[in-house]
């Protein structure tokens, strides 16, 4: 996709709604459109958004292999709710072999670089699969997440994949969240309930004490405030 048409988009997304803009990229670009979700409380809007109202948006998952049990079981209630497909795309396998033969099943908290060679290996990679020939990339990334995404705009350009993000409830609260999965009985992972905020794979992720900043809970053994696995550069 070319700048130009990034910049005549760009403008017509940021004063819609989410409801509103989801239908707008639909329309524009049916199956060059793709929405990843990690089954958390955002990316469960976002689902109810696209599948309620039967837009023509694939959607898709990273199965890292090391998820929760709680994330499978939501991934399996977003099925039998709303009885549409949710592309599953895996690490593949001589890397990942190679990768913990090498290094042990943990080495992610040995060192900062073996743990982003375990997301690269199980996450970015399967990423970069997954987007290929798309056009748009929806997330569910919120400002309020990480002081890093406060200044970030609802739609950007992602040099490195060669295409659109748009994240359609940037601007949601916590709250706002919260009373939009309640209000339409958007199937939830439970985990929610019990302090996780963001929720990645199991030994990498943990609940959240009162105050804490919303990532916390994310990497919590790395000292460094921009704590991100790659799949987004800020």
């Amino acid at each position: 996709m070319q700048h130009s048409e990034f910049e005549k988009l760009s403008p017509a997304l940021q004063q819609l709604s989410a409801s509103e803009g989801l239908a707008h990229v639909s329309t524009q670009y049916g199956a060059d459109s793709i929405f990843s979700t990690s089954f958390g409380m955002e990316d469960q809007a976002i689902s109810h958004l696209i599948f309620s109202a039967g837009l023509s948006i694939d959607v898709f998952t990273l199965d890292t292999g090391r998820m929760f049990t709680e994330t499978y079981s939501t991934w399996r209630q977003t099925l039998e709710t709303y009885k549409q497909p949710i592309h599953a795309y895996y690490p593949q396998a001589v890397p990942l072999q190679e990768y913990v033969t090498k290094n042990g099943p943990n080495a992610f908290y040995e060192s900062q670089e073996l743990r982003k060679s375990c997301c690269y290996i199980r996450k970015v990679e399967p990423l970069q699969r997954a987007l290929k020939g798309k056009k748009i990339w929806i997330t569910g990334l919120r400002a309020e997440q990480s002081a890093n995404r406060q200044d970030m705009p609802k739609v950007e350009w992602d040099e490195g994949n060669q295409i659109i993000k748009y994240h359609p409830i940037l601007d949601w609260s916590w709250d706002q969240l919260k009373a939009f999965i309640r209000d339409n009985q958007v199937p939830y992972n439970v985990l929610h309930d019990k302090g996780f905020v963001s929720i990645g794979c199991a030994p990498c992720t943990r609940a959240i004490r009162e105050g804490e900043d919303f990532r916390a809970g994310r990497w919590w053994w790395e000292d460094n405030s921009k704590k991100e696995c790659g799949l987004h550069h800020s």
